[in-house]
């Protein structure tokens, strides 16, 4: 077997917004830059605008006027779907019940008049490539949802398109099933080296797939960065808190801490504000010895969860601690503890966030 190419287009969305007949403007204006091979996620809750912006990509939607669509820098925009060779598996797949697997995969090369013998060739690389082999000759109703979703995603790659659109394709599977195929998908998309967008609501999936992730909220991008810049260091409060657990910390600011109702906390890098909303992640939160800490609280319940525990602490700040602690530890409710939080481990966030 032929190992595939690297393939996929460079692509641009220059200053794309999309406003509806009745007003309703569903997408912002936003420019975005995907480079060749790269994954690129569309991440936030539902209405905030990222499958209007995955179906601008596609063809599917037009953006209003002076936006532009790119392609390794040719304008597609006025191009529609069936010319711009991009590949799309949805939440529902849409597979054909009435063919075989090896059918599904190779429609797309049928209908482009790909020879018989290059369509099997490419079938079968893509049937291997994808862990079906065996069942090349089944229909669609007799796989599981795991195999269904295999078929869909090697029948969109098998006309090797410039773009790789997913639109949710994992939301349909069990928890358990859709964190094995989530590593599936991610060595798949390496593997194939494909230029690819993906929409979802899931962080976790974000958080793997994407070489880098735009976060967006009520029809705008509210950051753009990698998987840890994202998490790390959030541009506000809305993606601290929708990406991750946070502890979201409102708190006057004295010489360089945070003045807290259980003492005080060092911040790394200061500024002049005298009020601050700060962010704190749990797995940064160490319980140490209340008579050596400078901030200390009281431990108000204790979640057991197999490698770690989770441990709410109150009185510490205004709203209660969430902790994420090593399972050796051991406290119980109504403790008083220390907590240790290192400067760097403390994010300011943006007054208006």
């Amino acid at each position: 077997m032929t190992m595939m190419t690297r393939h996929g287009a460079a692509l641009t969305v220059e200053n794309c917004g999309k406003t509806f007949a009745d007003g309703t403007c569903a997408l912002a204006r936003a420019t975005l830059d995907i480079a060749q091979s790269e994954t690129l996620v569309l991440l936030g809750p539902s209405g905030c605008g990222k499958t209007t912006l995955l179906r601008i990509v596609a063809g599917l939607e037009t953006p209003d006027a002076g936006g532009r669509v790119l392609f390794d820098g040719a304008d597609l925009t006025r191009k529609p779907i069936e010319k711009r060779n991009v590949g799309m598996v949805f939440q529902s797949y849409a597979l054909f019940p009435n063919m075989s697997v090896a059918d599904n995969i190779g429609y797309g090369l049928k209908i482009r008049g790909v020879a018989k013998a290059d369509r099997a060739a490419r079938v079968a690389e893509l049937v291997a490539l994808t862990n079906l082999g065996g069942l090349e000759d089944r229909r669609i109703d007799q796989l599981s949802g795991g195999q269904r979703q295999r078929v869909a995603l090697a029948r969109a790659v098998a006309i090797r398109p410039s773009v790789l659109l997913l639109d949710e394709p994992l939301t349909a599977l069990d928890a358990a099933l859709r964190e094995r195929l989530r590593g599936e998908l991610n060595g798949l998309l390496r593997k194939l080296g494909i230029t690819a967008i993906y929409v979802t609501h899931d962080q976790a999936e974000a958080m793997e797939l994407g070489d880098r992730i735009v976060v967006m909220r009520k029809g705008a991008i509210a950051q753009v960065g990698t998987p840890r810049e994202i998490y790390f260091t959030p541009a506000n409060r809305f993606v601290a808190e929708f990406v991750g657990a946070a502890n979201i910390l409102e708190a006057a600011i004295e010489g360089g801490h945070l003045i807290l109702p259980g003492g005080r906390q060092l911040v790394a890098a200061p500024d002049q504000r005298t009020k601050a909303v700060a962010m704190v992640r749990p797995e940064t939160i160490a319980i140490v010895d209340a008579a050596q800490a400078q901030l200390t609280g009281v431990v108000d319940s204790v979640r057991f969860a197999g490698d770690r525990q989770r441990i709410i602490v109150r009185d510490a700040a205004a709203s209660p601690l969430t902790v994420d602690a090593p399972n050796t530890i051991r406290v119980n409710a109504d403790d008083r503890v220390g907590l240790s939080i290192a400067p760097d481990a403390v994010r300011l966030l943006p007054q208006e966030g």
